[in-house]
């Protein structure tokens, strides 16, 4: 006899469907797996017979074959222990065969029979419902499966409780949907003195989600104003939030089960290798720019990461995809993000200071600023310079203008690009482009001859006047004008200049 468990293996956040089949057959006993599984997967025959054990409960003295189809796809991770034990019970006459193919079935076995929590149940519950199954995970992820809506979800603690429930002795409750709660206070513009240009930056940044560049000596306060900036942003829309959890959830990085509603905020360290930071390893996890999906992605000390990892962000800059291609797996994750990045005009840092500056100036700011490439740099919207507080900043008091009052700003441009996007694809202007952008941003005459004169000075390319464009959209929206005028254009193309140390 043969029993059919269902269950899922993930391709990026995409489930595919998997048939857990199971037969227990005379002959010499044995407890064999095939099916292309990976080493956790062969590892679950030793947890399976550890929590029958648990539950007083003996393998049958046969030969055990588990079969995982299709049989030339690669099966990865724990979540497969819940259905190889739900097929082998349902071949011991333990619970109805036919009651559990009804279901796809996630969740890591522990020695005592506990069911353990899993990666990407989240999606395994939206594919479950497509499917019109119900889902089996475990208690702690009960929440996260609710929010799939519309399907019967049982999220026992245990392999003895979902086997009472089938017998009809216990009723699993069913999960509640729940969304994480707000996270630390956010910290406050009004706590940086001075840097009044970085500010409204950092404010047009958030308005229209565009990529920020702070050029400044160490200690200016680069690495502040980007800290702040989730305090500017608005929540993630419900259908964003979706998004951003499903990534979470297969990383296996959301927490207690709860849909996130804050936007991400990622700033890995210098020292991240090209497959954190784009995705990648032997199972092709989403790394750092997917994680960072619909949120900011805050790289400190840009040149000092390794050259190929920060030319592996070019692609998920402009596509909003992040591409893994390997030899036995090619994925592809959501990676539209907002970069915000600080560097030091040098290496020592003070190529502008001639009291500090070392004795390379200036050949050391352009030997640090190429490390760079032209075509990342022309990828970000917003270059500012960032410079050293001066001690009488410093004794003036706090600026009456806090993240409260700028946040209301960026809230109300955001929400003029929400009604004007609606049902045309882009959500933020940074993601307007073609025929579309050039309806919404096209400037007013003067504006339109200020930025045809500035592009053939300041040699722009197509991609950075486009930028100029989207850039000049956010100023005129966070004015609240229908129409791009030239003071915009202008503020714009401020934004926009060479690096210090670069020529032409």
């Amino acid at each position: 006899m043969t029993t059919h468990a269902p269950t899922v293996a993930f391709s990026g956040i995409d489930c595919l469907d998997i048939d857990v089949q199971v037969q227990v057959a005379a002959g010499l006993p044995a407890f064999t797996i095939v099916g292309l599984p990976d080493k956790a997967v062969g590892e679950s025959r030793e947890r399976v017979r550890a929590a029958f054990n648990a539950l007083g409960l003996a393998l049958p003295p046969k030969r055990i074959t588990v079969n995982l189809a299709p049989a030339d796809l690669l099966k990865e991770g724990s979540h497969f222990d819940l259905p190889i034990a739900l097929g082998l019970l349902a071949a011991m006459g333990v619970v109805p065969p036919d009651e559990i193919q009804g279901y796809v079935a996630l969740g890591e076995l522990g020695l005592d029979g506990s069911i353990a929590a899993v990666a990407g149940v989240l999606p395994a519950a939206i594919a479950a419902r497509a499917a019109e199954k119900g889902l089996i995970c475990p208690a702690s992820q009960g929440g996260e499966a609710a929010w799939a809506g519309g399907i019967e979800v049982l999220a026992p603690a245990s392999l003895l409780a979902l086997i009472n429930h089938f017998k009809g002795t216990q009723v699993l409750s069913p999960p509640v949907p729940e969304i994480a709660e707000a996270g630390e206070r956010f910290l406050d513009l009004r706590d940086i003195k001075g840097q009044e240009t970085a500010k409204r930056a950092l404010e047009v940044a958030a308005a229209g989600a565009h990529n920020l560049l702070m050029i400044g000596p160490p200690g200016s306060g680069k690495s502040m104003l980007a800290a702040r900036l989730p305090g500017l942003m608005p929540p993630l829309a419900p259908a964003e939030a979706l998004e951003v959890s499903m990534i979470h959830s297969v990383a296996g990085q959301l927490a207690g089960g709860k849909l996130l509603r804050q936007r991400p905020f990622r700033d890995p360290h210098h020292s991240a290798s090209t497959p954190s930071l784009v995705g990648g390893g032997m199972r092709a996890r989403p790394g750092e720019v997917s994680l960072a999906h619909n949120g900011v992605l805050f790289l400190d000390e840009l040149p000092e990461f390794q050259r190929g990892a920060l030319e592996a962000l070019r692609q998920p800059l402009e596509s909003g995809r992040a591409v893994v291609a390997r030899a036995n797996a090619h994925v592809t994750y959501p990676a539209r993000i907002q970069l915000v990045a600080a560097m030091n005009p040098c290496r020592c840092g003070h190529l502008g200071d001639a009291a500090l500056a070392c004795n390379k100036a200036p050949r050391c700011g352009q030997d640090y600023q190429s490390k760079i490439s032209g075509p990342l740099f022309d990828r970000i919207d917003l270059h500012v310079e960032v410079p050293a507080v001066s001690p009488a900043d410093l004794s003036l008091p706090p600026p009456a203008e806090g993240s409260a009052e700028i946040a209301l700003r960026v809230a109300a441009a955001r929400a003029i690009q929400t009604n004007r996007y609606r049902d045309l694809g882009p959500r933020t202007n940074a993601e307007a482009d073609g025929e579309l952008l050039q309806k919404i941003a096209t400037p007013d005459a003067g504006g339109q001859q200020l930025l045809t004169e500035a592009a053939e000075r300041m040699r722009l390319s197509a991609r950075g006047w486009h930028r100029v464009l989207r850039v000049a959209r956010t100023l005129a929206d966070l004015d609240g004008h229908d129409t791009v005028r030239r003071i915009h254009v202008a503020e714009a193309l401020s934004y926009r200049r060479l690096m210090p140390g670069r020529n032409g």
